[in-house]
């Protein structure tokens, strides 16, 4: 039996420049899908999976993310003095205990490794730890992070989500070179960090891990990889080279790219449809666009 995962690291320093111009004034991470920002998703998904304490990589002018979580006393007051109980209640749903949440920076953008070795110092060197990215929003129940955590129970190791793609997209992706498939557990042999050629799987590694311990030992190192920059890939790879396991799991549910315009877009749509207060009048939206913009025959 593995130990349990309780810490969960948020890499969100990046400048979000798809979103531009957006992002010149707010962080990515605080544009709202639906009605709640992108990294609610994420809190949501890591509190449903058992974590108690979150760890924020941060850097320059995300302050209004930090300020997201604080508790907005003057907000509430006049919520409790209007009798309007719903949205209180809603409002205290995304406050965070005291303590719960550290920040640290990242003063250089040297991508995700480096990202994760930032918060190396609060983290123990004999707990594992869960990776969110918040650009992967993913819609399944129970969450994937509870997925895995629950898979990671029982067989330990690295774990990380994976999901298939086509073959001519495994480019923009980490890809499992497989050496065992077990159905919804797949035992690693190899990462690689954006095959250009040649891709050892269509198994591409999404924004979900769970670290053992010798992961952040192995982004000590510090060593470049893909694009120049200290990649994750490389150090959970590491682990496979000094002879501990790594595994795969393909979650269930959808995953949308909030990173991209076009999966913001699709994941609005999806969210927004499951939402018994928007769904017939949004759909009925939709399918009068469809209608309207379909091709003659």
């Amino acid at each position: 039996m593995s130990q349990k995962v309780t810490k969960a690291i948020f890499p969100v320093a990046g400048l979000g420049t798809r979103f531009l111009p957006a992002t010149k004034s707010i962080p990515k991470e605080i544009m709202t899908l639906v009605d709640r920002p992108l990294i609610q998703y994420a809190i949501d998904e890591a509190r449903s999976a058992g974590i108690e304490e979150f760890i924020f990589v941060t850097s320059r002018g995300k302050g209004a993310l930090e300020d997201y979580f604080d508790h907005a006393h003057e907000l509430e007051s006049n919520l409790k003095r209007n009798g309007k109980t719903e949205l209180l209640d809603l409002l205290r749903s995304t406050n965070m205990d005291s303590g719960a949440i550290a920040y640290v920076r990242q003063h250089k953008a040297m991508g995700l490794g480096h990202a994760v070795w930032c918060a190396r110092r609060l983290v123990s060197d004999a707990e594992a730890v869960a990776v969110i990215l918040t650009d992967d929003v993913i819609m399944g129940e129970p969450p994937c992070l509870q997925q895995m955590i629950e898979a990671h129970a029982e067989i330990g190791g690295t774990m990380v989500a994976t999901m298939e793609v086509p073959l001519e997209k495994t480019a923009a992706y980490g890809v499992l070179d497989v050496a065992e498939d077990m159905g919804a557990i797949v035992r690693a042999r190899g990462l690689v960090e954006k095959p250009k050629e040649n891709p050892p799987s269509n198994l591409a590694v999404i924004g979900r891990y769970i670290l053992a311990p010798t992961v952040l030992s192995n982004l000590n190192k510090l060593r470049q990889g893909a694009g120049g920059e200290i990649q994750l890939t490389d150090a959970i790879a590491d682990e496979i080279t000094e002879g501990r396991e790594v595994y795969g799991l393909r979650f269930r549910g959808r995953r949308y790219d909030c990173g991209s315009k076009a999966g913001f877009l699709q994941a609005t749509v999806a969210f927004g449809l499951q939402r018994d207060e928007l769904r017939d009048e949004f759909l009925d939206y939709l399918n009068d666009v469809v209608a309207t913009q379909a091709p003659a025959r």
